[in-house]
């Protein structure tokens, strides 16, 4: 019997019951926030795997879904951590994977069928749509270079970057090409989207504002160097930090820097995506550093020192900040000053980002291990 794909949820990153994590930021937007996570935090569990993870998980209801460099896209229990099924790709996987319910009317009876997809790109540049409750392909989309870029799904599209310098719009339903748009140079951040536009930084040094609807540039900004982080949006301002040494505050309404924050003595780029809450805005760098920033006039707040390099982009959940370093802990830091609350030393070099969910943080490290955090009953 045939079905036909026809129509879309609007959003897949509202935050439902379980308060999910179904795109790399948590939400379209960007920015980093989850509701607040137990005051003490201990392993739940942890889960091993042949190579390493530089992927951030999604999370959607009671699964985790994850990419890892041993080119396998994982579906995990968040419950224990059980594997439910996992998929081989054709390379690795440096790209979050997206999740959404996806509508599809069936033809005949005129009825309302939904699945839940997961959505991810991988190194050789294939895009792919797969059932999330098995794993089996729905479509696939070949670009022309790696796909670094995470993925975000909104009203009906799948938005994605590529090293063959173009950002891609999608139908999610049937990954037939809406639009593309050329950059002069790879992407490899994950689209921010508000008010129905996409917000894409790259290797040509500019922010690019694109209507989502017809894939036409609205405004570009210069960013000063390339960039390798992603962008959040808060309100009319937009945060990213670029691979010199700069993080920007940009209106990205007028269309113009209203910041830049460069920290007193260090001099390292910035590869981790910010995360923007109660006045702060909270990024890690290359210099060791976690990085508190006024979020309205760009002045420095506090830092807090690692013995790594700070990738991991950081979440912000009930005042507190949750980051990984390469110094293989995951920190947790007051939002206000910056002052380490605990920490979790987790074996390996951590470059991939929390996810949070349902009351559980979830995080895979440089040894192939995913770590699941939350209060034990």
């Amino acid at each position: 019997m045939r079905v036909r794909a026809a129509w879309l949820v609007l959003v897949c990153c509202i935050a439902s019951a379980w308060a999910d994590w179904p795109c790399f930021r948590g939400t379209p937007l960007q920015e980093g926030v989850a509701s607040a996570l137990p005051e003490k935090l201990e392993v739940l569990w942890k889960t091993a795997t042949k190579d390493s993870f530089e992927a951030t998980a999604a999370i959607y209801q009671d699964t985790v879904y994850l990419g890892g460099m041993d080119e396998h896209l994982y579906a995990i229990r968040l419950v224990d951590g059980k594997e439910k099924w996992k998929v081989r790709t054709s390379s690795p996987l440096k790209a979050s994977p997206a999740v959404a319910e996806i509508g599809f009317r069936h033809e005949d009876e005129n009825r309302e069928l939904k699945r839940v997809c997961v959505f991810v790109g991988d190194q050789d540049g294939l895009f792919r749509c797969l059932d999330g409750s098995d794993g089996k392909p729905i479509w696939e989309f070949k670009t022309n270079a790696e796909i670094i870029s995470s993925p975000n799904v909104v009203n009906g599209k799948v938005l994605f970057g590529s090293y063959d310098e173009h950002l891609y719009c999608l139908d999610a339903a049937s990954g037939k090409l809406l639009w593309k748009f050329k950059t002069e140079g790879p992407i490899n951040s994950a689209p921010a989207v508000a008010e129905g536009r996409a917000f894409v930084a790259g290797c040509d040094a500019v922010l690019r504002i694109v209507d989502i609807s017809e894939g036409k540039e609205i405004a570009a900004v210069e960013l000063g160097s390339q960039a390798g982080a992603s962008a959040a949006v808060s309100g009319k301002m937009l945060y990213v930090g670029n691979m010199d040494r700069s993080v920007l505050g940009i209106d990205w309404k007028a269309a113009k820097v209203v910041w830049e924050y460069q920290h007193p003595r260090k001099n390292q780029a910035f590869y981790s995506s910010p995360a923007v809450a109660e006045g702060f805005v909270v990024v890690g760098g290359r210099d060791r550093l976690v990085h508190g920033i006024d979020a309205k006039t760009g002045e420095y707040r506090w830092e807090f020192q690692t013995r790594g390099k700070v990738d991991s982009s950081p979440v912000i959940s009930g005042g507190k900040v949750f980051v990984g370093s390469s110094d293989g802990n995951l920190y947790v830091l007051d939002l206000k000053t910056g002052r380490k609350l605990a920490e979790f030393a987790l074996g390996s070099p951590i470059l991939a980002s929390p996810a949070v969910s349902a009351g559980k943080l979830v995080i895979g490290t440089q040894d192939g291990l995913v770590f699941c955090l939350g209060a034990k009953q």
